[in-house]
């Protein structure tokens, strides 16, 4: 089912372009906002620094709290909402990847104490934000930046959880291509593959909607034709700029639509093995499109043409030959393709399942239905 309605709770200001970051501070100072916080990682803290100068200028205290370089935690959540409180921020910017930017949503919501994390887990259970926000990517991928959902990682067991609401999409982003141009190719590839997935899943989708869907294919378009260069040629501005774009555009999927069983069958896999984000989801990706294909056909087939699946054939030769393209980009992005290859065992695949079934609020996106025995299944043959 196609859904008859839709609502994109769309971020307050967006700029995009190369130096646009610098933006932020002539945003801040009008608002008369006094005291920044800026999370970011230490890989990427010269991208801070430099906002954080530029803010100082427009005569605005800005400091920098440093997260770690990983999937945030609820502890990493923890620590970064106390800092935000001990400095009394009125605004909170998160510069980097969307790790980074997730914690930050979380920080600007929940600063005031008036809710708390557990509290709020779920679809529509946080009430507002408490600080300005604002976002500034430094990887083409998670479109977090546009997003109303916010994801932490529970140690306790394995699983990441998802936090979904419009109070999270930020007042401001800024997508500046430039940021991006430091990235290594390993990251490139997961964050890239990361938002390729966006796109196929939303379009794909139970509750596709016409209005989503040219966002969807148009990042499908990009992604797939830039994602490579940006991977081997790391400087080249006009893949970044490409990437860049094809990122926003699945973030901007990512509330009225969302993602669907590849998220799914990924988090508990990336949770318990440590694996990048991106690397999870382009593991399952072939896998489950594999699965879904006779439940969407049509759907596959515009996707493979946006890959660049043309030429003659039924509607499932062009879809298959699209979802040969999605796995090859993923070779050549350099993932290894195989669950072994990141340290799962065939016992771990039942546990893996069960946390998959968990996660009902993206199943039940997915344009097949997914039982327990079928998650074993599409893990077996990722195996």
């Amino acid at each position: 089912m196609a859904k008859e309605t839709v609502r994109l709770t769309q971020v307050g200001e967006l700029a995009f372009g190369p130096g646009v970051a610098r933006q932020a501070a002539d945003a801040l100072a009008a608002r008369d906002l006094r005291r920044t916080l800026i999370l970011t990682t230490p890989p990427i803290r010269c991208h801070a620094e430099a906002l954080a100068s530029e803010i100082r200028k427009a005569g605005v205290g800005a400091g920098i709290w440093e997260t770690p370089e990983r999937e945030p935690s609820v502890a990493d959540f923890d620590a970064a909402v106390a800092h935000a409180r001990a400095t009394a921020a009125d605004a909170v910017i998160g510069v980097g990847g969307g790790s980074v930017m997730d914690l930050a949503k979380l920080v600007a919501a929940l600063a005031d104490g008036a809710q708390q994390l557990q509290d709020v887990g779920g679809i529509g259970r946080l009430e507002g934000r408490a600080l300005w926000l604002a976002c500034v990517p430094t990887t083409a991928g998670t479109g977090s930046e546009v997003s109303p959902i916010a994801i932490l990682l529970d140690q306790s067991d394995h699983l990441k959880k998802g936090v979904i609401s419009p109070h999270l999409v930020p007042d401001a982003a800024y997508v500046d291509p430039l940021l991006t141009l430091t990235m290594p190719p390993s990251v490139t590839a997961s964050t890239g593959l990361d938002a390729l997935t966006h796109c196929i899943e939303s379009y794909a989708n139970r509750f596709a909607h016409p209005l989503v869907d040219s966002f969807a294919l148009e990042g499908i378009r990009l992604i797939s034709g830039s994602l490579l260069t940006a991977v081997t040629d790391g400087k080249n501005i006009a893949a970044r700029t490409d990437m860049a774009r094809g990122s926003l555009y699945g973030g901007m999927c990512l509330g009225p639509v969302n993602t669907a069983a590849v998220h799914a069958l990924a988090y508990p896999f990336a949770g318990e093995f440590q694996v990048p984000h991106g690397v999870s989801n382009a593991v399952l990706l072939p896998h489950v499109l594999a699965f879904n294909l006779p439940a969407a056909t049509a759907r596959y087939a515009d996707i493979g043409r946006a890959m660049g699946a043309a030429g003659q054939g039924s509607e499932e030769a062009v879809a298959r030959w699209g979802l040969a393209l999605v796995e090859d980009l993923c070779r050549q992005c350099g993932v290894p393709m195989r669950l072994a290859e990141h340290g799962v065992r065939p016992e771990s695949i039942p546990r893996m399942a069960d946390g998959a079934m968990a996660v009902t609020r993206l199943l039940d996106n997915n344009v097949r239905v997914v039982t327990h025995e079928d998650a074993c299944r599409i893990y077996k043959e990722a195996l």
